[in-house]
């Protein structure tokens, strides 16, 4: 399978999201990816419910909706609601893992799990097989822009041993700092979907960067 492409909204240009959801419509990407954070679990406040509304309006591809917030139990149906086509919850908030996945997927969602810098890949290993995403945070979650930490490729590679090992078919997402210097490496060593926010968002030819980073 081609690996999949998906600009962060949480780097597009607040003052004129339309224009920039209509870049990301007619370009090469694959998804939408949106960061929702409460100001708890990580350091800073991003998107509500009727921001994804007005986005999934607008928006042709599917909103890939990556939750870094405490609870996410209590919101899953309301994030469906909201436009979720893929939704995301960390290891790090998730005391009933295993719950808190077939709850998405109950609820008609493909259910992601995302994991911090620090976490090993090892603590997902009983749960694999029930995951459709992996989210490898890249950078610490909370703040674009971010210095890419250099440990994530060992991490990939040994997620997708355990994914081949398991006889998974669950995709490999990295996010933080993916641009134009690492993404082949990143794919080289498995990833599926790159997540590029800066990348993108601050080049001069956005749609051009979507093309180079599909390649």
């Amino acid at each position: 399978m081609p690996h999949l492409v998906a600009p962060s909204v949480l780097s597009a240009n607040f003052a004129n999201l339309q224009s920039d959801i209509e870049l990301i419509n007619t370009s090469e990407a694959d998804w939408f990816h949106v960061d929702v954070m409460d100001g708890v679990f990580v350091p800073n406040i991003s998107f509500g419910f009727p921001v994804i509304k007005a986005l999934k309006k607008l928006a042709k591809k599917p909103l890939d909706v990556h939750l870094m917030i405490v609870d996410p139990d209590r919101y899953a149906q309301t994030f469906k609601e909201a436009g979720a086509d893929i939704l995301t919850v960390h290891y790090e908030a998730c005391p009933h893992l295993h719950r808190s996945v077939q709850n998405i997927k109950s609820l008609g969602m493909k259910a992601g799990v995302a994991i911090n810098p620090h976490t090993s890949v090892s603590v997902l290993e009983e749960l694999i097989h029930d995951i459709d995403l992996v989210c490898m945070m890249s950078v610490n979650p909370g703040f674009g822009g971010q210095k890419f930490i250099e440990n994530t490729y060992s991490k990939i590679s040994a997620l997708k041993q355990l994914i081949q090992r398991k006889n998974s078919k669950t995709l490999i997402e990295i996010d933080g700092g993916v641009d134009l210097n690492n993404y082949k490496k990143l794919l080289d060593c498995g990833a599926d979907v790159l997540v590029a926010g800066n990348t993108v968002f601050s080049s001069q030819n956005p749609s051009a960067t979507i093309s180079a980073l599909k390649k």
